[in-house]
């Protein structure tokens, strides 16, 4: 007679050995092979995590070169000044001695070169040059009449791509004006230039983000020991996931603020939200954009960028922030820059310490009349963002100008220096919306609905300040 299913099939043995019928077989759930000597003994389990990413947070960009602000706002508007003195570009010859300094009827170009201005016209076209007298000037048409010094004509003057700009004035002894305007301004015979400027815009984003644990889970006790990015380190339960939603979060903090778009309403399907614009949305429209920067080009391609920041603010102190390709083609550029020659280095930003240039993850150099502080930024290396992208149109570098600029507070009533980049958040006696976080549901402590689990809620509210993009520098690939 036999039994079946048989049980038991482990016999004990009377002394300690290691025998075919005494030990159980842990990967043979069915029991059908005890004759596997390999799985005698217990699986040895690492408890601790193994960071195989390292630091995985992206953050920490904004904080180094920024600030942030509470607002409260729908949107947040600045103005910036436009330039001092009186230029046009673009300009066409209707005859040899007139000047149609708007050709394309631009609303927002107007003519404001009074009679007896001097002016300089420059041909780019054929490098030629006049300077000339300004005879009458018409506000409506936007054509001026000119008298050359040192020409009959300007017929010899390529017709159209024209520039002119004013250089002064010239009267006889004296003479009252004679010369006259027409067209809209017909009052005087001078033209005043009223002071103008450009106003921008942006607006908040609300961000959100929420990680759930039912409440059977929660009973499940697993732990983990782990040492997470914000610093903490120690042994998690279900925790763990919470704190890297929040890490998570937090890093989208930030990059909406460097990846924002403002919806396009004549093109985008989206409807209800307008958007926001980042960092690299705003240097594209506003900015300076450099194309396939290499360290074949050496110095005479970050020379041309010198050069065109001489034509902007000039701001002599500004941080790159490079991914990894783009750095060593700048160390390739000033491997033959030692200190002492061809500018040497500098760390005026740091108190001429290097010691803290080089703790911050800096490394300085000056060029021309400029400094510049080079660190890598972790976001266009890593392969989860923008590190994934190389080639054509991908993103390798920002300049961002380490100055500040002056401007008028609404909420504090008086006139404070900010970075040129910083951080509007909602805010107010009421509600901060910086950052927020808030349990929901019956488990966990948190008892506010009949949901079977605890919510982590996060929201935010957020938008970037962009102020005198002109002096940023966008660096992308070919």
């Amino acid at each position: 007679m036999s039994l079946t299913p048989q049980f038991g099939k482990i016999v004990p043995s009377q002394s300690q050995q290691l025998l075919d019928s005494n030990y159980l077989q842990f990967n043979d759930p069915a029991g059908a092979d005890f004759s596997s000597f390999a799985q005698q003994y217990l699986p040895e389990i690492y408890e601790q995590e193994v960071e195989r990413y390292g630091n995985r947070t992206l953050s920490g960009f904004l904080r180094m070169v920024g600030a942030e602000m509470p607002m409260t706002s729908d949107q947040v508007i600045w103005s910036e000044q436009n330039r001092l003195h009186i230029a046009y570009d673009g300009c066409t010859l209707p005859s040899s001695l007139t000047i149609d300094v708007n050709p394309t009827a631009a609303a927002d170009v107007q003519n404001v070169i009074s009679p007896n201005s001097t002016i300089v016209v420059l041909d780019p076209a054929t490098g030629l040059e006049a300077k000339c007298l300004v005879t009458d000037s018409n506000t409506t048409t936007n054509v001026i009449t000119i008298q050359p010094y040192t020409l009959n004509n300007l017929s010899t003057f390529t017709a159209s791509g024209l520039k002119v700009f004013v250089y002064g004035s010239e009267y006889a002894k004296g003479s009252s004006v004679t010369n006259g305007v027409t067209g809209a301004n017909t009052g005087d015979q001078f033209i005043s230039v009223e002071p103008s400027f450009q106003q921008y815009a942006n607006s908040p984003i609300i961000v959100r983000s929420k990680y759930v644990v039912n409440g059977s889970d929660m009973a499940q006790i697993g732990w983990v020991e782990i040492a997470t990015e914000d610093g903490s380190s120690g042994y998690l339960w279900y925790l763990k996931a919470e704190s890297e939603t929040r890490l998570r979060f937090e890093d989208y903090l930030e990059m909406v603020c460097v990846e924002g778009e403002k919806v396009d309403g004549a093109v985008s399907p989206i409807i209800g939200l307008k958007g926001t614009q980042g960092l690299f949305a705003a240097i594209e429209e506003r900015g300076n954009v450099n194309v396939g920067f290499t360290a074949a080009a050496g110095l005479t391609a970050f020379d041309d960028i010198l050069k065109n920041l001489d034509t902007q603010g000039a701001i002599e102190e500004n941080m790159l922030f490079l991914n990894r390709q783009t750095s060593l083609d700048f160390d390739d550029m000033l491997a033959a820059i030692s200190s002492g020659s061809s500018g040497g280095t500098a760390y005026g930003l740091f108190e001429n310490s290097e010691e803290m240039a080089l703790n911050l993850g800096f490394s300085g150099f000056r060029r021309g009349s400029y400094d510049f502080y080079k660190t890598d930024w972790k976001y266009l290396n890593d392969a989860s963002t923008r590190g994934a992208i190389n080639g054509i149109s991908s993103i390798e570098g920002v300049l961002i100008p380490a100055g500040t600029s002056t401007v008028y507070d609404q909420i504090l009533g008086t006139n404070i220096r900010r970075p040129f980049l910083h951080v509007r958040y909602r805010a107010s006696q009421a509600d901060d919306r910086r950052m927020k976080s808030w349990l929901t549901g019956s488990a966990g402590g948190a008892f506010t609905s009949t949901l079977d689990a605890m919510e982590v809620n996060f929201l935010s509210e957020r938008c970037l300040v962009t102020q005198a993009a002109n002096n940023f520098v966008l660096f992308k690939g070919v």
